[in-house]
């Protein structure tokens, strides 16, 4: 769920018979109410300004559900849950995005249609990235972190009772460009290589943008966890 976007119903359906499971309208309504019931969502602690429900992901262990269901349906083949598990393990060590990027771009996105892509936009990857790098072994995963007055749109704090592994914090940041907005085509986009598309300059007014955002946050990190912080961040554009 889009925190920014939170979904929203007027009041919780209150009938889940039999006949309303076959006959029922099944709107946003009818299965967010379903959904609540079963647990997997549950009421935010206040509504919206206009008085309807606010509902979100109750805990952790349920995010995992949906980060794991997420991935069953993007990646069924298990030669590439493996590579995404390498790449993620590496990036967890190492802080180098690049192996990350190249799976991402080449096989993730693959399993999507050609009229997926219309519905691209910022959350679509970061709930890549969210899907690909989730341990909550490792690390306490947390998406729109509030720091600073602001949202940190990936974080990744290692866990105190895994400081003693060669792991490293991670803050990423995201910003989405369209091709509109860089007045591209798909084909002029592939042609270029990351370089070249760091080089563009909406892509690197975005990287920037992105930067700053992180400098701060890392500020606010630093004065929470002190020297035991081994923060790397990450702008993606």
């Amino acid at each position: 769920l889009d925190p920014n976007e939170p979904l929203l119903i007027e009041q919780l359906a209150k009938r889940f018979g039999v006949q309303d499971m076959l006959t029922a309208t099944r709107d946003q309504s009818f299965l967010a109410s379903l959904m609540y019931y079963l647990g997997v969502l549950t009421i935010a602690d206040s509504g919206d300004a206009m008085g309807r429900l606010v509902l979100r992901i109750p805990n952790l262990v349920i995010r995992r559900l949906y980060v794991e269901r997420i991935r069953d349906a993007t990646l069924p083949e298990y030669e590439d849950r493996e590579t995404a598990r390498h790449a993620a393990e590496h990036f967890y060590t190492s802080g180098d995005l690049e192996p990350l990027c190249d799976f991402i771009e080449t096989r993730y996105f693959q399993v999507f249609d050609n009229r997926d892509y219309r519905w691209n936009n910022e959350l679509v990857i970061k709930t890549a990235f969210l899907v690909v790098l989730f341990s909550d072994t490792f690390y306490i995963m947390d998406s729109e972190t509030a720091i600073d007055k602001g949202y940190a749109d990936l974080s990744l704090i290692i866990r105190p009772d895994m400081r003693k592994y060669r792991l490293l914090d991670h803050l990423l940041e995201f910003k989405y460009l369209s091709l509109k907005e860089l007045g591209s085509s798909d084909e002029e986009i592939k042609g270029k290589t990351r370089e070249e598309l760091r080089a563009l300059p909406r892509v690197a007014a975005a990287l920037n943008e992105a930067k700053q955002q992180l400098a701060r946050y890392r500020t606010t990190l630093q004065n929470a966890y002190g020297d035991k912080l081994r923060l790397h961040t990450h702008a993606v554009v």
